[in-house]
């Protein structure tokens, strides 16, 4: 599973991912939430009427399938050189 670190550091990069899976969040919430994890559980219980621990399992659910999706990703075999 990605790091929250490599997520909060590379955000820019992860909110097209987030607006896929949670389209009610705008961009504007997205820009608040600034990539603190505690933040955008925080938008999805607003925006999705859910309680904290539905949003909590969301995430932890959303992070899990993009470690899945990261071990699909083909990497280059080192060079015996």
């Amino acid at each position: 599973m990605p790091s929250w670190d490599r997520i909060e550091g590379n955000w820019k990069q992860f909110t097209g991912k987030i607006q896929e899976r949670w389209g009610e969040l705008t961009n504007d919430d997205l820009d608040v939430v600034a990539g603190r994890r505690e933040q955008l559980v925080g938008k999805i219980q607003e925006r999705y009427g859910i309680v904290t621990d539905q949003a909590e399992r969301q995430v932890a659910a959303w992070m899990n399938e993009l470690a899945e999706a990261d071990k699909g990703v083909a990497r280059p075999k080192p060079s015996k050189h």
